[in-house]
């Protein structure tokens, strides 16, 4: 799966940013979706995942450490999920990737990118007074 993630930027503490993750010949709806992050001189950070769609369900899981400020979702007429990040802070910086697996059931994304078999190229998100 060919997966496309942009939407980085630099941005002021405090301030919001929108990733969004397409894959231009695959139904994302079908596919457990995962953002992760990875810092300079850090190991890969999972951040928060959504579970295929079914139905009116929607499940997605966080890391600690983003809950109450970002938010995943998906627009299915544009295949696309979105990462809304609010609330950034200079810990936020690192690059962004989007992954994917097939999955079904409740998705994991915190010491989990072993689950995960496709990768987009990362988008830069910087957070910096």
């Amino acid at each position: 799966v060919q997966l496309q993630a942009s939407g980085g930027g630099l941005v002021h503490p405090g301030g919001s940013l929108r990733l969004s993750c397409e894959a231009p010949d695959h139904t994302l709806d079908l596919k457990t979706v995962g953002w992760f992050r990875q810092a300079p001189g850090k190991q890969r950070e999972g951040v928060s995942c959504i579970s295929p769609t079914a139905g009116r369900s929607v499940y997605s899981a966080y890391a600690e450490s983003v809950k109450e400020r970002f938010t995943i979702s998906r627009d299915s007429a544009k295949n696309t999920v979105y990462l809304q990040m609010m609330s950034l802070k200079p810990e936020d910086t690192a690059v962004y990737y989007c992954a994917t697996n097939d999955l079904q059931g409740p998705c994991k994304v915190v010491f989990a990118a072993h689950e995960y078999s496709d990768w987009g190229q990362g988008t830069q998100v910087t957070v910096s007074s």
